[in-house]
């Protein structure tokens, strides 16, 4: 069963869906968009969740899709208020099965927005999915080679002459408020991505959930070393890396956006079901018998 509702305890209404399963859920799993990527995007995956066991969570950050009212040009939010969405929207479901793991699906900025929560404590793990840092030196070689013109000409050209980033227009992400994507500019500038930028070294260090990641091998954005960054900014969790070949996808692209699309139900979805059902397991498990090691999976 499927039920929209809407949240306002983080300081703005979000936008809210939640994927009921048919039973029992074993866990919960609240899903954490990329960057200018809407829910309705994740609305396929969030119900073959729902079918697979668990309590699947969708939402639009404000200022996106569904949590939007108005003209992009007139909200004005922070990355740090979209970590507070994000919260809000953990909180909730948690409080409704407070017995229950609480894990994360982040794809690319929801993998990395977690760093600066101020509860991490409440999530039992993450799946990252095409998520690493974003500063431009470890993007993927076909994207660096065009990415300084489009920080230091492209975005603040367009975003000045619309009043927002057009993105949708360009080809580029999507549409973004102003506000968010100079923010965002600041990160990928900097050589330690958002935790440099916002001083959040210590932040991120208060993160001790397991991270699974999902590398894809022919992601356009983030390179293996990009994917590297981003866990090394989680210094106390346990992470494991997997790499999605083409041989897993029959021979499809895959790329940075692609491992949501429904084409890959059979083929790459289960890889998230088992991971995710690992997490939960490892949630279950008393401090003694859960494994704090880092490994990494081929």
């Amino acid at each position: 069963m499927q039920q929209q509702i809407t949240l306002s305890d983080s300081g703005a209404p979000i936008a809210v869906q939640s994927h009921e399963s048919p039973g029992a859920a074993r866990a919960q799993v609240v899903i954490g968009n990329a960057v200018g990527v809407h829910q309705r995007y994740y609305q396929d995956f969030a119900a073959w969740l729902a079918r697979q066991g668990f309590h699947a969570w969708t939402f639009d950050w404000r200022g996106q899709g569904a949590s939007l009212a108005g003209s992009l040009r007139a909200v004005h939010p922070t990355l740090q208020d979209w970590v507070a969405d994000y919260e809000a929207v953990i909180a909730h479901a948690k409080a409704l099965m407070p017995r229950k793991p609480l894990l994360l699906v982040g794809h690319s900025l929801g993998a990395q927005l977690p760093g600066l929560f101020t509860h991490p404590e409440r999530v039992d793990g993450m799946l990252a999915v095409a998520a690493g840092s974003g500063y431009w030196r470890v993007n993927a070689p076909q994207l660096r080679k065009s990415i300084l013109p489009f920080w230091y000409a492209v975005m603040p050209v367009a975003t000045a002459l619309c009043g927002y980033f057009p993105g949708a227009r360009l080809g580029m992400v999507g549409d973004l408020p102003a506000s968010i994507a100079w923010q965002w500019r600041r990160w990928c500038l900097n050589p330690r991505y958002g935790m440099g930028a916002e001083n959040a070294r210590d932040a991120y260090a208060r993160v001790r959930f397991p991270i699974h990641l999902l590398r894809m091998h022919d992601d356009e954005m983030m390179s293996e070393q990009a994917n590297r960054d981003l866990l090394a900014m989680y210094p106390a969790s346990s992470q494991q890396i997997q790499t999605l070949t083409a041989q897993d996808a029959a021979g499809q692209r895959i790329g940075h956006l692609g491992f949501f699309k429904p084409r890959f139900e059979t083929t790459l979805w289960p890889r998230a079901a088992t991971a995710l059902n690992r997490l939960a397991q490892v949630a279950t498990m008393t401090p003694l018998q859960s494994n704090c090691g880092h490994t990494a999976a081929p």
